[in-house]
């Protein structure tokens, strides 16, 4: 369990920041860049989930806490207390293939009511539609950090499936919210 009673450290005054093995890193390096990025993706998907549905706001906060899971994992790096599949352990919270699982079943539950599409949707349609469409844009940001990071370091396969099932989630989930009635892009349409 975590216990904070103290905010601030100081240790990070140099321009680092420690990671679960008791390593430091520059707050710039890519380990770091991709934390930040699912954290900055937990955030909108918390003002998301205020425009939302109870049950969508479930799935919201359910997905919330997985993104804290893909930060202790992303900021354990391959091999610190577990072995080197990236299996989880007592010691270790990996992001797990049952997770990314969960999201492909509801994008599959979110889809099956919706009409095939035509064209590229436009990022709208409602208040809750566009703020998921928001977090969208923030997953898939999330999701080229942790790329570049596993081009450098070995990442988790299961994190990078997350993060990219979660961006299909989310598109799927903004369509749903809109029920189908999304605004259209329509190419060339201010040219006149």
């Amino acid at each position: 369990m975590v216990k904070l009673n103290k905010i601030y450290t100081r240790t990070g005054d140099d321009g680092t920041t420690g990671l679960v093995d008791g390593s430091r890193r520059a707050k710039h390096d890519p380990r770091m860049a991709a934390i930040g990025e699912v954290d900055e993706l937990n955030s909108a998907l918390g003002l998301a989930a205020l425009a939302v549905e109870p049950s969508i706001n479930a799935e919201l906060v359910r997905i919330q806490n997985d993104l804290f899971d893909l930060g202790a994992d992303l900021a354990t790096p391959a091999g610190a207390f577990d072995t080197s599949d990236f299996t989880p352990s007592a010691m270790v919270l990996r992001v797990i293939a049952a997770q990314v699982d969960w999201l492909e079943t509801a994008i599959d539950r979110h889809n099956a009511a919706l009409p095939a599409l035509t064209s590229f949707i436009l990022p709208g349609g409602s208040e809750a539609a566009a703020r998921v469409h928001l977090a969208r844009a923030i997953a898939r940001r999330a999701e080229r950090a942790i790329t570049a990071l596993a081009a450098a370091e070995r990442v988790n396969p299961a994190a990078l499936g997350y993060v990219n099932r979660l961006s299909d989630y989310l598109f799927v989930l903004a369509r749903a919210i809109n029920a189908g009635a999304d605004p259209l892009w329509v190419p060339g349409a201010s040219r006149g």
